[in-house]
């Protein structure tokens, strides 16, 4: 249990038709987790308009935690903000997890110029510097690129990919799209993308091609259910909570 939240808002990555922004100030999604038929917790994915340094700049916020019942097997309570530009360049990323008695507090400060990310580990009080590829994102800011990806061209068995930075480490995510059909959910009948995120198999989960996207075929692309084959068991992710889209969800009448 202690990393099947975070490892959720890892997962929630969607991609776009490319009308511009998805997205807009005050977007709000909630999603229930269950792990076999448990009620394992909850993940939520917050967006605000605000300034730093003088100019202005997206807060993306991503919280997850366990709920009553698991928390009395692992007590999770995960904090996780972005900080990026109206280009989706990543400014700021701040990663603050308590999971039982393990607690982690980094902070991620991005030069693009230098093609390079200063690690600030405020528990160690340690600080690193990486070298980093052009266009790198950190696990939130990616989320919200990645809705601007034109994919209104793209068909069964293409590819979308984009490099992040997390755990000290440059990972190449990459994701394949396995078609498209019409997914019952609590609000209706929703058109939507359905995606094959590679995930890294041994660690959590049981292979490459564990995980199972269900994202809106509209032009928001919110993720609408995760599923994901872990070593012991499955997890299952379903919005249940959404407020202030840009754009109407693509409910089937």
């Amino acid at each position: 249990m202690n990393r099947l939240i975070s490892l959720l808002l890892f997962i929630v990555l969607s991609a776009s038709t490319g009308f511009g922004q998805a997205y807009q100030d005050g977007e709000f999604l909630k999603y229930k987790i269950h792990y076999f038929f448990l009620n394992a917790g909850y993940a939520s994915l917050k967006l605000e308009k605000t300034t730093m340094q003088g100019k202005p700049v997206y807060h993306a916020i991503g919280k997850g935690h366990t709920s009553v019942f698991s928390s009395l097997v692992m007590d999770v309570d995960d904090r996780y903000e972005s900080y990026f530009d109206e280009q989706n360049r990543p400014l700021r990323f701040i990663r603050d997890i308590r999971e039982g008695n393990y607690h982690k507090y980094v902070e991620l400060l991005f030069h693009h110029d230098k093609n390079m990310v200063q690690v600030i580990d405020h528990l160690a009080n340690k600080v690193q510097h990486f070298q980093v590829p052009t266009g790198i994102q950190d696990m939130l800011s990616a989320y919200y690129a990645l809705r601007n990806v034109d994919t209104s061209k793209l068909k069964k068995g293409d590819y979308i990919s984009q490099d992040l930075f997390f755990d000290n480490e440059v990972y190449h995510f990459k994701m394949k799209i396995l078609g498209r059909e019409i997914l019952h959910t609590k609000f209706g009948k929703v058109r939507t993308i359905i995606l094959r995120p590679y995930v890294q198999s041994g660690r959590v989960f049981k292979e490459e091609e564990s995980l199972t996207v269900w994202v809106s075929d509209d032009r928001n692309k919110i993720p609408l259910r995760i599923k994901a084959k872990l070593l012991v068991g499955s997890i299952k992710a379903d919005l249940i909570e959404y407020k202030k889209l840009k754009y109407p969800l693509a409910i089937v009448k």
